[in-house]
């Protein structure tokens, strides 16, 4: 059976982000992703997390609220890139994340692709013990984001031909910019090292959207064992209320009264 994550930074808002740790693996989530756990100490997330596995953070993203979402693709940005991944990578190590996701930033054309083709190269070079992700996210919710496509991303991966840098599979994401995410997977499920699931079209409570979540649990428990699958949604209402989902996909293939 496939683990699943509970992302913090969407899920369990009721409470402060130190909190939802414990409410994530009371509500039977077997660990939890964090987009950005920068504004905490590593102290105090190793106390939250109290063993709970870490599943996933990002890079951080520079000034959000200015426009910035990572400088790995943005030439001209290289040393700051370098400095936040810096950053990054000593988070993931010491509160033993499963992957960090590399954020390309707002960039276009050929020589953006080079400058996160080398970024992401020396990356991998420089935390040998981390495993790294990418991620096309569509334009709606990111505009202007440099990788914005699951061909574009393959290129890229196959350039680098490293098996510790993988594609993140985002379900609401793959569907806003290819149409069919059921044919993005298919295609690339090989370069796949991370899941994020949601509903579709209103990215609330997983489902819909013609794509099948116990055929994606399937996949990942016969395919790629060690992958995540994490829910990153916006609840409808309480998070606690909407995870029937949640209990569904682990009830699967349990004998009754298991």
């Amino acid at each position: 059976m496939p683990r699943f994550a509970a992302n913090l930074t969407l899920l369990f808002t009721e409470v402060p982000m130190l909190d939802r740790p414990d409410w994530a693996a009371r509500c039977g989530f077997d660990g939890v992703e964090v987009l950005f756990p920068y504004d905490n100490p590593m102290a105090d997330w190793e106390r939250a997390l109290a063993g709970l596995p870490l599943a996933l953070i990002n890079t951080p993203p520079g000034d959000w609220g200015s426009g910035d979402r990572g400088f790995a693709a943005v030439p001209g940005m290289e040393l700051r890139f370098r400095e936040s991944f810096l950053r990054a990578a000593d988070y993931a190590t010491r509160l033993q994340a499963g992957r960090l996701h590399v954020m390309a930033g707002v960039a276009k054309g050929p020589q953006a692709e080079q400058c996160y083709t080398e970024n992401l190269a020396w990356a991998l070079a420089e935390a040998p013990d981390l495993v790294l992700t990418i991620e096309p996210l569509n334009p709606d919710d990111m505009p202007g984001y440099f990788l914005n496509d699951y061909d574009q991303a393959a290129r890229i991966l196959d350039d680098l031909a490293n098996p510790r840098i993988g594609l993140q599979f985002d379900l609401w994401h793959a569907a806003r910019l290819h149409g069919d995410a059921g044919l993005v997977w298919a295609d690339h499920r090989h370069r796949i090292n991370h899941v994020q699931i949601a509903g579709f079209p209103a990215r609330n409570e997983p489902g819909g959207g013609g794509f099948s979540l116990p055929d994606l649990c399937d996949d990942v428990d016969q395919h790629c064992p060690e992958t995540w699958i994490a829910a990153e949604y916006r609840p409808a209402k309480g998070t606690a209320q909407g995870l029937g989902w949640l209990t569904a996909l682990k009830s699967r293939g349990q004998p009754i009264g298991g």
